[in-house]
């Protein structure tokens, strides 16, 4: 069965959101305990292209399904984890990129390059980072891992927080968010 993305969130309100989002399944990682550690040859470059022995993984369904394995430790490494195995990857920034961004009744609705949908607020937060001349905005996907917002993305959270007032916040799900790195 060819893989289907969800549509685009400029359509949908937030409660397709939500059924979105929970229609989302993720394995129950936290349940395994693989005994195989090993390497899994992958890098996830800071543009989000997925690399295997370095050769890109092209299809948009293997590069979504080997996401939904990925999470990071509490000692900062990234890993693929099944129930037989857990398999390091080398991410050069973040493991996801934010591409998209909407408002949505009061809170901000972002699409990952894997086409997963994420609400930000208390467990999805914002972080920037840099400095004012080139500040990188970060979300709390899942499992420890991130999303950095692109270019697009962070010209359209820009707006939504000049929309807001002039310092630089957004609100989404009773959380104020800082665009400015500290």
């Amino acid at each position: 069965m060819p893989y289907e993305p969800p549509p685009e969130i400029a359509g949908l309100t937030l409660a397709q959101v939500a059924e979105q989002v929970k229609a989302r399944k993720l394995p129950p990682q936290e349940e395994w305990s693989p005994q195989q550690v090993g390497d899994s040859l992958m890098l996830i470059a800071a543009d989000g292209k997925w690399y295997y022995e370095g050769s890109r993984i092209e299809r948009k369904a293997m590069v979504r399904a080997f996401s939904s394995l990925l999470m990071r430790d509490e000692d900062g490494g990234y890993f693929l984890v099944t129930p037989m195995q857990k398999l390091s990857v080398e991410v050069e920034d973040a493991c996801f990129i934010a591409v998209d961004v909407a408002r949505r009744d009061g809170n901000l609705v972002f699409r990952l390059n894997t086409d997963d949908l994420v609400i930000a607020g208390p467990e999805h937060r914002l972080k920037a980072r840099g400095d004012a001349d080139t500040p990188k905005l970060y979300l709390h996907a899942r499992r420890g891992c991130e999303a950095r917002l692109d270019r697009s993305t962070y010209q359209q959270l820009a707006a939504l927080a000049l929309e807001e007032g002039d310092d630089w916040n957004v609100t989404s799900n009773g959380e104020t968010f800082s665009l400015k790195p500290q």
